[in-house]
């Protein structure tokens, strides 16, 4: 047993993701990202990669970090080998040297990187790798979703650093797409008045796979593998206060992990109270030397008692959920689009999700990925913030209805549409 410490250790596998661990590298150079400062992001500079492969000879999946103040979660990327050889790319991620070397084993395999997705146009962690990813790759076709858009300037995609020759908007029509003998694609687009929320499904046929950026997610109960690479933010949201010295356990690591993805999910929940600043100076103070790494040891807030009803409740049936802020901010403004779009996606004879967050591989039937937009209906009994079989708790969504009210109030959104 060791005291909290930073430090990054060789990977060990804790048996909890799906799928089998391919390879990883060991030399600090591979891991490097030089354009971290564009999204700034931990980890910043160094962003290790996990690949898996999730569908033998046919599905692979490529994990790296992403986070702010140690909450940490997956951000994944998906390759899919296609009938006639050569992959298609779901979402990339940072071209670091591992992850460009992870590919071409599979290209060497399989054959070239043929096709390159952006499925997103307001997910800028999504859409700041694929210029870098496909200049790696220069015979790949870059396929984006539609209506992309920049702020503060909306400026042209090759102005962005996307391949001017060789991107192109995805058809609205999926068999319109080189593609479309593969794959099935719905298009889902709300318009937010200073720009747009996309999301393309893409359903892999041959085997019954739905790829998802954001729409839906599921939060597994342990630590995904890649978060353990480096178990320090683990460790550090551990903690109950500055002075708490952490062990570093599975236990240990399973706490952090759990309070991280409450983090993530509904950035204050109901379980957090935040410490005022004069006592958070004070504690900073006496906390141990390995506590002050991280903020000088600043710890600015604590759990309350019943943090693990919040967590149990987003992993309530194993089923996927849509993410609150999603819920609160975004599908709120078109309920009877978004539930066109779920109805269309859920058409499809799928039988596993890879979404590009938290869980790597969701095993659920259509109707299962339909019953999490149940939110946006009309319907009695049902808690108005989840679903059903699903619900999370309304104390929960508190920070986000007060962010809710003062975007609206400063014009940059516009209150929810009625339910459909």
């Amino acid at each position: 047993m060791k005291a909290l410490k930073l430090r990054i250790p060789r990977a060990k596998p804790s048996g909890t993701q799906q799928g089998h661990i391919i390879s990883h590298s060991v030399h600090s150079r591979d891991w490097s990202w030089s354009f971290w400062p564009v999204v700034p992001l931990y980890p910043y500079s160094r962003r290790r990669t996990l690949r898996k492969e999730v569908v033998k000879d046919t599905i692979w999946t490529f994990d790296q970090l992403q986070g702010i103040l140690y909450a940490i979660v997956p951000i994944r990327m998906t390759a899919v080998k296609l009938e006639a050889g050569g992959l298609l790319i779901y979402a990339p991620v940072a071209p670091t040297p591992e992850c460009v070397r992870l590919i071409k084993e599979l290209v060497a395999k399989h054959g070239d990187v043929k096709y390159i997705i952006l499925p997103t146009t307001s997910g800028l962690e999504h859409k700041v790798f694929v210029g870098p990813f496909a200049r790696h790759f220069a015979d790949a076709q870059v396929f984006v979703a539609p209506n992309q858009w920049s702020f503060p300037l909306n400026l042209p995609l090759s102005w962005l650093g996307f391949p001017q020759r060789r991107t192109q908007i995805l058809p609205a029509n999926s068999t319109d797409a080189p593609f479309g003998s593969e794959f099935d694609y719905a298009i889902l687009d709300i318009n937010l008045g200073r720009g747009s929320f996309e999301e393309v499904a893409f359903f892999h046929k041959r085997s019954r796979t739905l790829l998802v950026t954001d729409s839906v997610l599921s939060v597994p109960e342990e630590p995904p593998e890649i978060v353990q690479l480096d178990p320090y933010p683990l460790l550090f949201h551990a903690r109950d206060n500055a002075l708490d010295v952490v062990e570093d356990n599975p236990a240990s690591r399973r706490k952090g992990w759990q309070r991280i993805s409450l983090f993530a999910v509904y950035f204050r929940p109901s379980a957090v109270e935040t410490i005022p600043l004069g006592q958070a100076l004070r504690d900073a103070l006496k906390a141990p030397d390995h506590s002050r790494i991280a903020y000088f040891g600043i710890f600015p807030f604590k759990w309350k008692d019943d943090w693990q009803q919040s967590f149990d409740a987003l992993r309530e049936g194993g089923r996927p959920f849509v993410a609150p802020i999603l819920q609160t901010l975004i599908l709120s403004q078109a309920p009877r689009k978004t539930i066109d779009w779920a109805d269309r996606v859920a058409s499809w004879n799928f039988q596993q999700i890879v979404p590009c967050h938290f869980d790597l591989l969701i095993k659920v039937e259509p109707h299962q990925f339909r019953q999490a937009f149940s939110f946006l209906e009309q319907q009695p009994g049902v808690n108005s913030c989840g679903s059903g079989s699903q619900p999370l708790p309304q104390e929960d969504f508190a920070f986000l209805k007060e962010l809710e009210k003062v975007l609206i109030k400063l014009g940059i959104a516009q209150p929810p549409k009625d339910k459909v």
